[in-house]
């Protein structure tokens, strides 16, 4: 079962309606990732221009930074309708086969987790990216026959947070490849400030620093960002009279466990583990997950990532180990490895 963290990129159950109505419809609304934009213009405008479809697209890097966003703009930009499914829902071939024949001149399917494609699904997206055909068997033994059916040209946008994962036939395929980055606290801003508006909430002097407050605490991450404007703003209705300030910003944040550095009790947890258990490490993650009580796969893919970007752990041959900053940040006591200065 997956944990809900408020400060998860993840999305969570009932959150995808109050997600959209915050997420950008066009490509001049889009803030942050601005390589990737620059890129993104071009290639929609000499597409355009060409009357072709935009050539695939693969995006790859943490949940929440924009992924699927970016897919829709895409389709909006080119004026096309856009398709959104995941790897783990075209568990057989025929289900791609039925998705790729849906689709008219230029339209976009998005994939999201497109690393967890079975093999044999993924085979039939080559001749697909490449030709814009698919090959189905219609039987099998000594009288094995192929039907060949045309695909109309359109473009695939592939979503994976583990790129490393996706096989080197189907990476070679995409003209387009991008790993996207965490945002900076001005560009948290900049959404936060949006999204204040797009809620009907007034944004003035104190509001704003009010507002550069949820950003720092937001991990670089728009989803969690707006998600804690969420908390914030029925926060401020029920205890603030609808008004922001830095006071109730704090106190809100206080209740939803998120201190000054975007950690939560799970983050907290781990750290104070790997120190109080293992003396700091070095430490396994199993080993970690075991004495905690949760599964190995979650810590590593929505606890360390964070942990390892502020510099709070680091990961070598022998395992995981807590930094200086980690342990100062919670009041822990210094691990040894760090005092004999060996990392």
């Amino acid at each position: 079962m997956a944990i809900e963290r408020v400060v998860s990129g993840s999305e969570q159950a009932g959150e995808e309606s109050a997600n959209w109505a915050l997420r950008p419809t066009r490509i001049g609304e889009y803030i942050g990732q601005a390589d990737l934009i620059g890129r993104l213009e071009i290639a929609i405008r000499a597409a355009l221009q060409r009357s072709e479809p935009m050539e695939h697209v693969m995006l790859h890097g943490p949940p929440g930074l924009g992924k699927t966003t970016l897919a829709h703009v895409i389709g909006a930009e080119m004026g096309t309708r856009v398709y959104i499914t995941s790897g783990p829902v075209l568990s057989k071939a025929t289900d791609l086969v039925s998705r790729l024949t849906q689709l008219e001149q230029g339209d976009v399917l998005f994939i999201d987790e497109i690393h967890r494609l079975p093999p044999a699904v993924e085979e039939f997206m080559y001749p697909a990216m490449e030709d814009f055909r698919i090959d189905v068997p219609v039987d099998s033994g000594l009288h094995a026959r192929t039907v060949q059916i045309t695909l109309k040209p359109f473009t695939l946008i592939g979503a994976t947070t583990r790129a490393g994962l996706i096989s080197s036939p189907l990476r070679s395929r995409f003209g387009l490849a991008h790993h996207l980055v965490f945002y900076s606290e001005a560009e948290l801003l900049a959404i936060l400030t949006r999204s204040a508006g797009l809620l009907g909430m007034s944004v003035t002097g104190k509001s704003g620093e009010a507002l550069a407050l949820i950003a720092r605490r937001s991990r670089g991450t728009p989803r969690i960002a707006n998600r804690l404007l969420r908390r914030v703003r029925d926060y401020a209705q029920v205890k603030g009279g609808g008004s922001l300030s830095m006071d109730l910003v704090r106190k809100s944040l206080e209740l939803e466990g998120v201190d000054e550095l975007g950690l939560d009790e799970l983050d907290r947890k781990y750290q104070r583990t790997l120190s109080g258990v293992f003396k700091g490490g070095p430490a396994g993650v199993e080993a970690i997950a075991a004495t905690m009580n949760e599964d190995a796969r979650t810590l590593e893919d929505v606890v360390e990532p964070y942990l390892l970007q502020i510099g709070h752990l680091v990961r070598t041959r022998r395992g995981r180990m807590l930094t200086r900053a980690g342990a100062e940040h919670l009041g822990l006591p210094v691990p040894t490895n760090v005092e004999e200065g060996l990392f």
